[in-house]
């Protein structure tokens, strides 16, 4: 019953549907890209979620997250992802989430599930990607080649000094003196009218340095993307000889950026997520090995081992590729597709992964346990304390108590307009033989009189009685006996007018008292808040929120038992008062004509000869009402 309660006060918060039944929480996102700014096309991707204590209580899932699953915003479909990191300890998860779709200006909800136990890994990093993206390096190994996370298995041939910190999870620390060859293959081939995407985040070292940050050549024909005195470059060869286009602004040593290139018919450079500069020529083709953080003076032979594959500053080279300085700093997230991605596409990224990705990604509700106790109703009743459960108890109590009494009194007082109507009709029909009326009424069985549901009827039955008990027909009615016989009417409608308030009172407690016993739960549930944070000494909204609102739940319940009281308590008044007031006015109407019929002149004019007398009968047939029960 307070559950029932409470869905009616509290506002549903979440979607009625819940994905399955076996995952008890989950906590709702949005990727809202019009937030963001991005109004170009964008296509399928794979999007990084920060999960934090500010968005996440990463707690309430398995110690190694593989209770956690991604459902869309239908709630409904799963979604592909992986988990990059997971530290509950730091408070800290990288996760990657593909879409098959996302479109600009617009705003994709989704789901995280978790909290089963029984949960296995969902992990899914190859499915995670569209099948256009190609290589994905999170460069999470610790001293060993970075692993390529897509589904194309591009796993580089060599390693590098990896570190922590870095824009997202573990990054790639180089020094200037070696770079990581990723071994040439048919995926990441580059074919004659070929298209390409690169993307990668980098930190200078030093301000305004000189160096390459990616690298392919054979022969003749090369891509090179670098910094030139800060400023990043792409630079194409093939056989109209090498063509190179720079950024106007140098990049900030110790400073994250990301950098982008997107080629095909053209070069497109893009730092942060803008266009920086273009060159007019095609995408080279190319199908040999490349290099991260350095150019190749020579290829490797291809009876070379892997671990032999690294390139050493001073290596010898060809005559015709002169030494280029390598990186010098760190690298993280290098992504390559074979399609050119749209702008759209860069500007996720780029604000995605970086440091403002709280303007693309915002947290929604958080519900706990399926179906009905979803939402935040579930989490205030989580933290109720047994104090508060015992003044709810005795409202929800309260609350049973008033329903009934509201239910059966109205249900009596319509039985009750019922009868009174069908008597009223009757006794206007016959009230000018009132005499025979009253005769009549001596005769009425035992069985009917008690199964009458109208106060108006066992007035008339007291007020017959006693006009008999005082008359035969052939005396009047003088003053006292009038008086008397008002005297016992008055008494019967005073009887029934109790009869008609009973349980009433009940009402009048559930409208004063439900408040101020809600208000007892309130203000004892915020004492133990207080004591318990002074006791343990932390003082922060999270730990003071949710026993604040489960204090306030008891003044909740105490106005949900008030409030329908209140409404029905006045609602049944008024009807009792009307059918009190129909009892008065018809005791006043019965005396007077019980006055008029039984004057001295009435039955002086009943005694003169060929009148009938009082007693005699009539044509009419009066016919009281009656209803089968009663009270």
């Amino acid at each position: 019953m307070i559950r029932i309660m409470f869905a009616l006060l509290v506002p549903a918060t979440a979607s009625a549907s819940w994905w399955n039944d076996e995952w008890k929480g989950r906590k709702q996102f949005a990727i809202d890209t019009a937030a963001a700014g991005i109004t170009e096309p964008i296509g399928p991707a794979a999007v990084l979620l920060r999960l934090h204590p500010g968005n996440l209580k990463l707690e309430s899932l398995k110690e190694d997250g593989s209770d956690l699953r991604v459902i869309s915003g239908d709630d409904k479909t799963p979604l592909k992802y992986h988990l990059e990191k997971f530290d509950p300890l730091l408070g800290e998860a990288l996760l990657w989430i593909g879409f098959p779709d996302l479109k600009p200006g617009s705003r994709t909800t989704f789901w995280l599930y978790f909290g089963n136990p029984k949960a296995a890994a969902g992990d899914d990093a190859k499915g995670t990607y569209d099948p256009a993206t190609v290589l994905v390096y999170h460069f999470a190994e610790r001293g060993q080649p970075p692993r390529d996370s897509s589904n194309w298995g591009n796993h580089a041939a060599s390693a590098a000094a990896s570190m922590d910190g870095a824009s997202i999870g573990r990054g790639l620390k180089l020094e200037g003196d070696a770079a990581v060859t990723i071994p040439g293959g048919a995926s990441l081939a580059w074919a004659p009218e070929g298209r390409m995407t690169w993307s990668v985040w980098l930190k200078p070292a030093d301000a305004e340095s000189t160096a390459v940050v990616f690298s392919r050549r054979e022969g003749n024909a090369s891509l090179v993307i670098g910094l030139e005195s800060g400023k990043p470059f792409v630079e194409a060869s093939g056989p109209s000889g090498p063509k190179r286009a720079s950024s106007s602004a140098p990049l900030a040593a110790q400073s994250w950026h990301h950098l982008a290139v997107v080629g095909g018919d053209a070069i497109s450079l893009y730092v942060d997520g803008v266009r920086a500069a273009g060159l007019d020529v095609p995408l080279p083709t190319l199908s040999g090995n490349a290099f991260l953080g350095g150019v190749a003076a020579k290829p490797p032979e291809p009876s070379a081992a892997p671990a032999k594959q690294s390139v050493k500053k001073g290596a010898p080279s060809e005559p015709s590729a002169p030494a280029i300085p390598f990186f010098k700093g760190e690298l993280d997230e290098l992504q390559i597709s074979k399609i050119e991605r749209p702008l759209g596409y860069i500007r996720l990224a780029a604000i995605g992964q970086g440091p403002n990705s709280d303007k693309l990604i915002v947290p929604g509700q958080e519900d706990q346990s399926g179906g009905f106790g979803s939402g935040y109703f579930s989490i205030i009743l989580q933290s109720v304390t047994p104090d508060g459960w015992v003044v709810i108890a005795l409202l929800a109590v309260m609350a049973v108590v008033s329903w009934v009494v509201m239910a059966s009194k109205a249900s009596y007082l319509s039985r009750v307009e019922r009868a009174d109507r069908k008597f009223t009709e009757s006794f206007r029909q016959g009230g000018s033989q009132l005499a025979k009326l009253i005769e009549q009424n001596r005769n009425r069985p035992p069985e009917d009189k008690a199964a009458d549901n109208s106060p108006l009827q066992r007035v008339f039955d007291v007020g017959a009685a006693e006009v008999r008990s005082r008359t035969d027909g052939s005396r009047p009615l003088h003053a006292d006996a009038i008086e008397a016989i008002r005297a016992s009417m008055d008494a019967v409608a005073l009887r029934e007018t109790q009869r008609l308030n009973k349980g009433m009172v009940l009402l009048t407690i559930a409208i004063s008292g439900g408040p101020f016993l809600g208000l007892l739960g309130t203000v004892v549930g915020v004492m133990i808040t207080f004591a318990a944070i002074a006791a343990a000494g932390d003082v922060n909204v999270n730990a003071i929120a949710p026993g604040i609102a489960a204090a306030l739940v008891a003044t909740v319940a105490g106005l949900g038992v008030a409030i329908p009281a209140l409404f029905g308590y006045n609602w049944l008044l008024t009807r009792i008062k009307n059918a009190s007031t129909n009892m008065r006015v018809f005791a006043d109407e019965l005396v007077a004509k019980v006055a008029e019929a039984y004057s001295e002149r009435a039955i002086a004019q009943s005694m003169a000869p060929g009148a009938p007398s009082l007693s005699s009968g009539m044509d009419g047939h009066f016919q009281p009402s009656h209803v089968a029960t009663r009270e």
